[in-house]
């Protein structure tokens, strides 16, 4: 019963969101054809449900040959692949927002994991491969919140950006994928929905320890 009313809730928001926000749309289509490389969508194979590809959609943010420079499949803060235009859209989470026709589509959902490249995805042990895509992925969920500082932390990591994304990252970020699967509900759903619009508008990364106290401990 819950995943049939979940899928409802995502084909009535998702289609109700593309119309309200097709006004916003239309500014940051034209901003993206006059800047950077020009290039307004970004769409890219991702590891979904059960481990199947899908196609994402994104605005594009990075230069088109973003994923054979630099650090790869990995963004650190200021990352130079990162045009103008997409460093507002990244950090307003708003280069996001055409992923609402993934839900539409039934690819992904309002809250899940997020979907990893597959060069990500093989970086998780065996045992996570088959636990975190037990569900659809999702525009926000646990590991976003979690680790909506995820570019700072790896600037910041003494480590090179890969082996802190292996090492640091992905083990905790596994963990509370995990913890959303064995916690599920309709409540859950909706603290996430609520705590992700409160990380834009707010710093303060101690509230979700609040809502959620039985969240794996985070060391680091």
């Amino acid at each position: 019963m819950y995943s049939f009313i979940k899928r409802i809730f995502d084909i009535i928001f998702s289609l109700v969101a593309i119309i309200i926000l097709l006004p916003l749309f239309i500014p940051i289509i034209i901003l993206l054809l006059l800047t950077g490389e020009h290039e307004v969508f970004f769409r890219q194979d991702r590891v979904g449900y059960q481990n199947k590809i899908f196609r994402i959609w994104k605005f594009a943010t990075m230069l088109k040959n973003s994923p054979n420079m630099g650090s790869g499949d990995v963004t650190t803060r200021k990352d130079p692949r990162v045009t103008a235009m997409g460093r507002f859209l990244r950090i307003s989470k708003l280069n996001e927002l055409p992923q609402l026709v993934n839900i539409l589509t039934g690819d992904m959902s309002f809250v899940g994991p997020r979907p990893l490249m597959k060069v990500g995805f093989d970086r998780y042990t065996d045992d996570m491969k088959s636990k975190v895509y037990r569900v659809k992925p999702g525009l926000t969920g646990i590991g976003s919140i979690v680790f909506r500082d995820e570019e700072l932390i790896i600037t910041k990591s003494s480590l090179p950006p890969h082996e802190c994304y292996r090492q640091v990252i992905l083990p905790y970020k596994g963990a509370v994928e995990v913890w959303y699967q064995q916690h599920v509900s309709f409540y859950t759903d909706f603290m996430l929905l609520f705590l992700t619009a409160w990380s834009v508008i707010s710093s303060n990364t101690n509230l979700i320890s609040k809502v959620f106290p039985s969240l794996p401990k985070r060391e680091f």
